[in-house]
């Protein structure tokens, strides 16, 4: 089947946008057609905390009257867009959640909002998060098989984008929160270089480390997203002007790092096979050894800044936090400051480390999670092999590649030097197309 013969909702981001800019079909019908998706899915699947489905066609006639207005159009003009529910919405509750913050109604846009809706997107609803933001999990389940976990934090906007519900959604990582659920649920995720896109009117957890990420089918929906969310103007655009991403062979590093022992046999197995598969593409690499102890440092700055910016939850409703978050507080209570001034100081320390072997290899390959999503809804995932590339900063990215032995994804991770969000780009692209 062509996509031009698809319906709305299947659609790539890439390609409905150039069908809502050539007048193919209007974004009313582009957002009825998502909408019937979600009412058909989401009692099984539950991404969604926040749906107004009159809110969201109120938004396409407006994009539909500008366009027919002949002004210039966005580059995501009438394209329905889920937003992670701890990131604020003027028109909508964010309530991060938790019962704590239950109601609660922010006086404006986050700046990503802000830049979506200038953009022309149209943002359908509020999608679910685990309880602000950590481990707890919130109600939704994977689209694949809804007895397993669709991971977490970022759980409602991989969900929503693997259902088919929305093209495109927002989440945010601090550990493994966009990589995570966006391989268990089988969807191109991508966390940009730290700082690329403006945390304003965002739930702050750990600032050191909390980053805006997307999900998407493809990565050029995710550049195309990226591009509109950065703050940097002086990086290169990603898109050539065709709307491409020019797939360019990468020298590729196979890192296992020292969680590799964490992975399940078939995970192994699979990503052992993939790498074989490339032939000269990939080398296996060693970690460099300044970063042997990077998840200590992680957990130690994580946990001390969660301790600070969610004080005011701890002090006025302590008790209905999930015993899961009190845990991550009362360890933040007691790192010492020399212990979190000597971890924070280890992150440029990796970063130098990993310049040698990011001077021979453009991006490294390694494993995005353990494994396939883990049966139950009581837990996340494990996010380990996220853990380091998020604590120094580097984009990263998962790919929808490869399958477990029970037939759920597993995602394939590639990962750059800071800054070098178009060289990961670009390789993701090349790996797509050599894995056909």
């Amino acid at each position: 089947m062509n996509e031009p013969d698809l319906p709305l909702h299947s659609l790539s981001a890439m390609a409905l946008a150039a069908r809502l800019r050539a007048g193919g079909c209007t974004a009313v019908d582009a957002v009825q057609s998502c909408l019937d998706r979600i009412s058909q899915l989401d009692a099984k699947v539950q991404a969604w905390t926040f749906l107004d489905p009159e809110l969201a066609l109120k938004q396409a006639r407006a994009a539909d009257r500008h366009r027919a207005s002949g002004a210039a159009l966005g580059a995501l003009h009438g394209v329905p867009v889920g937003i992670k529910d701890i990131i604020d919405t003027m028109d909508m509750p964010t309530e991060n959640g938790t019962v704590l913050h239950a109601g609660r109604r922010p006086a404006k846009d986050a700046t990503v909002v802000a830049r979506l809706r200038a953009a022309g997107a149209i943002i359908m609803g509020k999608t679910v998060t685990t309880e602000l933001a950590t481990y707890f999990p919130g109600k939704t389940c994977n689209p694949h098989d809804p007895e397993h976990t669709p991971g977490g934090s970022s759980s409602g906007s991989a969900a929503a984008v693997a259902a088919g519900m929305v093209p495109l959604a927002v989440g945010t990582q601090t550990n493994g929160s966009v990589i995570r659920p966006a391989a268990f649920c089988g969807v191109v995720g991508y966390k940009p270089t730290y700082g690329l896109i403006n945390r304003d009117g965002v739930l702050c957890q750990s600032p050191a480390m909390d980053q805006i990420g997307v999900f998407a089918r493809t990565p050029e929906d995710a550049a195309l997203i990226a591009e509109t969310l950065c703050d940097a103007v002086a990086l290169p655009l990603w898109l050539d002007a065709s709307g491409g991403l020019q797939p360019r062979l990468p020298r590729m590093a196979f890192v296992k790092t020292p969680v590799w022992n964490r992975t399940a046999f078939d995970a192994r197995e699979a990503i052992v096979g993939l790498a074989a598969r490339l032939g000269a593409a990939v080398h296996e690499v060693d970690m460099p050894l300044a970063a042997a102890q990077a998840w200590d440092w992680q957990r130690t700055v994580m946990e001390a800044e969660i301790a600070t910016h969610y004080h005011a939850e701890w002090t006025r409703g302590r008790e209905q936090l999930s015993q899961s978050l009190r845990s991550q507080i009362e360890r933040g209570h007691a790192v010492t400051a020399v212990d979190y001034q000597h971890a924070l100081a280890q992150i440029p320390r990796i970063n130098t480390a990993f310049e040698p072997l990011y001077a021979e290899y453009d991006v490294i390959m390694t494993p995005a999670v353990a494994g396939t999503a883990p049966r139950g809804l009581d837990s996340t995932g494990d996010p380990a092999f996220c853990t380091l590339w998020t604590f120094c900063g580097m984009p990263s990215l998962t790919l929808p590649l490869l399958r477990g032995t029970n037939g759920l994804p597993l995602g394939v991770q590639l990962v750059a030097p800071r800054f070098c969000d178009a060289q990961l780009l670009r390789a993701a692209r090349w790996l797509c197309d050599a894995v056909r």
